[in-house]
């Protein structure tokens, strides 16, 4: 950018969170200088295979971390504070901003990171002062949200305001008394915005979302006809969720117990910051779970997305080793799948069914609403922000799209709607009638997977041998030469895993090492008789059993 001398005066570019659910990240940049809002990560989709978590491209930064002016983070959950960390072991070290029970939340990751110590962490709230970093003057307001210190972003740059609502909803009666903060957003509307990006999640929903009052009636009714034991899976983040269960629990006459490892450690962290209206010491211990009457017990558990490890799926299948649930117990999934975890979710609600536990979830009781507004929260916030420029965000493309025909239909100029999606700047330019957007040179973007210890070093030809081996399994055949006269000196020796039982199938093996001895008959180079061993195998393959497994040419020459 720096030796561009057509550089725009101001330029956004998203990095993740447009074109999928998950991993968000936005970059507002003027004058070499950078801001970010947001760091988030994705939970990988179904086919990619042994991957943990799935990070932002960031290659845009590579060298300009210097140019990074200031973070600031919008709320703890892990779509969008999950990234950071790794973006500071690549060298990141700029000033964070984040509210209290967000910066508590990160505290935890980075400690886990060993980068606590480095980070330059600073507290707001949503009506913190101007903040005047570098050419960016941010304000903050309140977002009502599924987690309880929720902030939207106000950036006042040379060439106007800009609005980066991150996910919200418009609720009237939310579970903190805190709706989203609409006089403020209509005061900066008033004055004039040049550019809004806003939630799209629910750009498919025709509606306003339902309040999240209604989910903790909700609650207390099952609670009331529940007689023994009930666990309930909600978010971790969800910090005013598990608020909630709380008051019922009182309520109700029981004590609440949590369990799984996010959960309680949030659960400190909300406590510790005031966040939760509850003692330490007045959770239930994993064994009080188990020992106390069942009516008095309710456990708040990891798991309503049917994540593989967490406490609620080991309960569903029964291997966790300290709760075992029974008949007499009622599980409540305090969630709506995720898109992509659909498989996952519908697997944990069967494994529940067989254990024979009263299962109540979204599709039965409002025990569950989102934390982002419908159709009619988004044009509410259009009509109320008026902004000059639109930049849907945070949704997948199809939703996007909606979002950015609502805007028409609100009264936005077609051309001022921008549907856009990660590595696609908008460029900013000052001009004699004002200011003008267009579409910047396209930077690529990908997923940036993580698997163990390795950072983006598994792309889509890894992911595809992965699936071609759990679908076909694969085939090694080891073949000696002599290197004097070409002569085959042992093998062809074949090994199967995943295509074939081996035992069951010695003739076919043997069959098949005929056709590799009678492949590389002719004398050869190594290379070429690889070829061979490899096609032979897979037409063998192929005519036998219909499968083309992965096949592993191993030919030496002594």
């Amino acid at each position: 950018m720096s030796n561009n001398e057509n550089k725009p005066d101001l330029r956004l570019l998203p990095l993740g969170g447009l074109g999928n659910i998950g991993k968000n990240m936005m970059l507002i940049e003027i004058d070499d200088q950078i801001l970010i809002i947001d760091v988030g990560l994705m939970f990988p989709t179904s086919d990619m295979l042994g991957i943990d978590v799935v990070l932002p491209d960031t290659d845009y930064l590579y060298d300009r971390f210097d140019d990074v002016t200031a973070v600031i983070l919008s709320h703890g959950h892990e779509d969008h504070i999950g990234a950071l960390p790794f973006l500071m072991e690549q060298g990141l070290n700029a000033p964070v901003y984040a509210t209290a029970l967000t910066r508590g939340l990160l505290e935890g990751k980075l400690s886990e990171h060993k980068l606590l110590d480095k980070a330059k962490l600073n507290t707001v709230t949503a009506d913190n002062e101007l903040l005047q970093l570098g050419p960016f003057g941010i304000e903050f307001f309140h977002t009502n949200h599924s987690f309880p210190d929720s902030v939207g972003v106000s950036i006042m740059t040379s060439l106007g305001r800009i609005i980066h609502t991150s996910d919200y909803r418009l609720d009237d009666t939310p579970a903190d008394g805190k709706p989203t903060d609409l006089a403020k957003l209509e005061k900066w509307g008033n004055e004039g915005v040049l550019l809004m990006t806003a939630d799209s999640t629910n750009a498919e929903q025709t509606t306003a979302t339902k309040s999240e009052k209604i989910v903790e009636e909700s609650i207390e009714e099952v609670f009331r006809n529940a007689e023994g034991r009930i666990l309930i899976a909600t978010f971790a983040s969800n910090v005013g969720r598990v608020q909630q269960i709380i008051d019922v629990a009182r309520r109700q006459g029981r004590r609440v117990g949590v369990i799984g490892r996010s959960m309680v450690n949030n659960v400190k962290v909300g406590i510790r910051l005031g966040y939760l209206d509850i003692t330490q010491d007045e959770l239930l211990s994993t064994g009080e779970m188990e020992s106390l009457s069942p009516s008095e017990v309710v456990v708040i558990a990891t798991g309503s997305q049917g994540e593989p490890t967490s406490a609620m799926v080991r309960m569903s299948v029964g291997n966790h080793r300290q709760i075992t649930l029974n008949e007499s117990d009622t599980v409540i999934l305090s969630a709506s799948p995720i898109p992509g975890n659909e498989e996952f979710f519908n697997r944990t609600l069967d494994n529940l069914f067989r254990l024979g536990v009263d299962v109540v979830y979204h599709e039965l009781a409002e025990v569950h609403v989102s934390g982002h507004g419908g159709r009619a929260d988004y044009a509410k916030m259009l009509e109320t922000v008026k902004p000059q420029y639109f930049v849907p965000a945070h949704g997948e493309y199809r939703h996007l799209v909606l979002h950015g025909r609502l805007a028409q239909e609100v009264g936005m100029p077609k051309e001022n709607v921008f549907v856009i999606e990660d590595g696609q700047p908008i460029d900013f330019n000052q001009s004699g009638n004002g200011v003008t957007a267009k579409r910047g040179d396209l930077y690529q973007s990908r997923d940036v997977m993580v698997d163990g210890l390795g950072v983006g070093d598994i792309g889509n030809v890894v992911l595809r041998d992965r699936r071609l081996l759990g679908q076909n399994g694969f085939i090694v055949c080891v073949v000696v030469f002599d290197e004097i006269d070409g002569d085959i000196i042992y093998g062809p020796e074949i090994i199967s895993r995943g295509f074939v039982y081996m035992r069951d199938n010695d003739d076919m093996i043997r069959d098949a090492e005929k056709l590799v001895r009678k492949a590389v008959k002719k004398r050869a180079s190594t290379r070429v008789r690889s070829g061979k061993v490899k096609d032979a195998l897979l037409d063998f393959c192929q005519k036998e059993m219909g499968r083309r497994p992965m096949v592993l040419p191993v030919v030496l020459e002594v």
